[in-house]
């Protein structure tokens, strides 16, 4: 059941907030690659039909409000990404929230200035009025949207670096750590993109 709707953007755009981002971050689980975040202006005037947690959307759903939100259904969105190796730096908690700073921050490339933020679960320290929403993914309008341009955008990232990585099986498991990655960590270890302080690559197993 799809619980997903418009009533927290609704309520900042009442009490007087004209620009209100949902961000939301996919990629924390995985073994390799970056976390990926999207901040996500949607259009007051617009209402995008579908949206919902990322997770509980085919890759075909997916895509297509991915290629809807990208058209005409979100004012502005910006996407960025913390690395591998800014994760073993400190931890995918604190790179989580490096990686939707950085994506909050590029609304301004295009010309946006979030004066309300929708986060799922977490605080961002920036000096704009927030509201954490826990399951935000799955409750938050503007939140569901962002996980899924996230999750697009990485699972095409994670679709490009199976080729340059073929014998890991990333075009499948996106990177997360299934058998057949497991299997590939202790067959041929990892790579420069896996993280290193995660149990499975540290150890192999």
């Amino acid at each position: 059941m799809n619980t997903c709707t418009y009533s927290f953007e609704e309520k900042a755009w009442a009490g007087g907030f004209s620009t209100v981002a949902g961000i939301d971050e996919v990629g924390r689980g995985a073994l390799f690659g970056p976390v990926v975040a999207c901040a996500l202006v949607l259009r007051p005037e617009l209402r995008v039909e579908g949206l919902n947690d990322s997770k509980q959307l085919t890759a075909r759903q997916r895509e297509r409000l991915a290629m809807e939100l990208q058209g005409r259904g979100a004012l502005a969105w910006g996407i960025s990404e913390a690395s591998a190796a800014e994760i073993d730096a400190t931890n995918v908690l604190a790179a989580s929230r490096l990686a939707m700073t950085r994506a909050v921050n590029r609304l301004a490339l295009r010309g946006v200035e979030p004066d309300y933020l929708l986060v799922d679960a977490l605080r961002l320290d920036l000096p704009i009025r927030q509201e954490p929403v826990i399951h935000g993914d799955a409750l938050s309008a503007s939140i569901a949207a962002a996980s899924i341009v996230a999750k697009v955008w990485r699972d095409a990232l994670m679709d490009a670096l199976d080729a340059v990585f073929p014998l890991y099986g990333l075009k499948g498991h996106k990177g997360y750590g299934t058998k057949e990655h497991l299997k590939a960590l202790r067959e041929h270890g990892p790579t420069r993109f896996h993280r290193m302080t995660f149990k499975g690559v540290k150890d192999g197993n």
